[in-house]
């Protein structure tokens, strides 16, 4: 199976075999395919913006606002491979107050879309390092004065693997205190109760499954790939299905 790959965001297309990501918009036409290799390497690039750009490492704490989309998988990748603690926070949590040990002070980084930054119910957590992250293809057209443009910024750091961060099952992987080791268990169960096996492709409505746990760590902990749709019409399901070759539905 060839696919075309945009995710560069220099505009240059790079064929490839085999996917392990796939991101397609219904409603645009957009799609992106990410090959494993090319997961890592814009994880590892996401990784060094927050270790070298940001200064930051074990410890630390980051607040992310994304939908499910390839950007949020690399960029909560690029945390957890730096050992921070994600404070992952989907759309239905907006208007709502969310409770987390050291809640009183600042992240030391946020990323959110530009449509939940603008949005007036949304409590965008306050943050030292604060990211922009758009879910069109390219970069965005305008960028308030204090924010940066992740997929600009990104690019400023290369692909080869960052340093090795040691990083303890008991470490926490998400600001409320839950661990690499509780989290890792919770993919391998989630994956068991979905069947996903390695090979599998799972096909994921963007709109009905926002936490990763479900969209990209059960998966990966399977050796599964995915495809994250965004506007799917349920009418056009089975058509997707059988296009993207999918053996299994979230």
């Amino acid at each position: 199976m060839r696919q075309t790959v945009t995710a560069d965001l220099g505009g240059q297309p790079v064929e490839t075999e085999r996917p392990l990501l796939s991101y397609r918009d219904e409603a645009t036409g957009e799609r992106v395919d990410l090959t494993a290799q090319q997961v890592g390497a814009w994880a590892a690039r996401s990784a060094s913006l927050l270790r070298d750009g940001c200064g930051l490492g074990p410890g630390s704490r980051v607040a992310v606002l994304l939908p499910p989309h390839w950007r949020t998988a690399v960029v909560l990748l690029g945390a957890w491979a730096s050992g921070l603690a994600v404070s992952f926070r989907p759309r239905a949590t907006a208007g709502l107050t969310v409770l987390e040990p050291g809640g009183d002070r600042p992240f030391d980084a946020v990323f959110v879309t530009p449509e939940r930054q603008d949005d007036w119910l949304e409590d965008v957590p306050d943050a030292t390092h604060r990211y922009l992250v758009g879910t069109g293809p390219g970069r965005l057209a305008d960028v308030p004065l204090g924010w940066l443009d992740w997929s600009a910024e990104v690019l400023r750091h290369g692909e080869a693997t960052p340093d090795h961060t040691a990083i303890r099952p008991s470490d926490p992987a998400t600001a409320d205190g839950t661990t690499y080791g509780q989290w890792g268990a919770l993919a391998q169960e989630f994956a068991a109760m979905l069947n996903l096996r390695a090979g599998d492709r799972l096909l994921v409505d963007a709109a009905e499954h926002e936490q990763p746990l479900k969209w990209l760590l059960a998966p990966l902990s399977a050796g599964a790939s995915v495809v994250i749709s965004a506007n799917l019409d349920p009418a056009r399901r089975d058509a997707v299905v059988a296009a993207e070759q999918v053996t299994r539905v979230l």
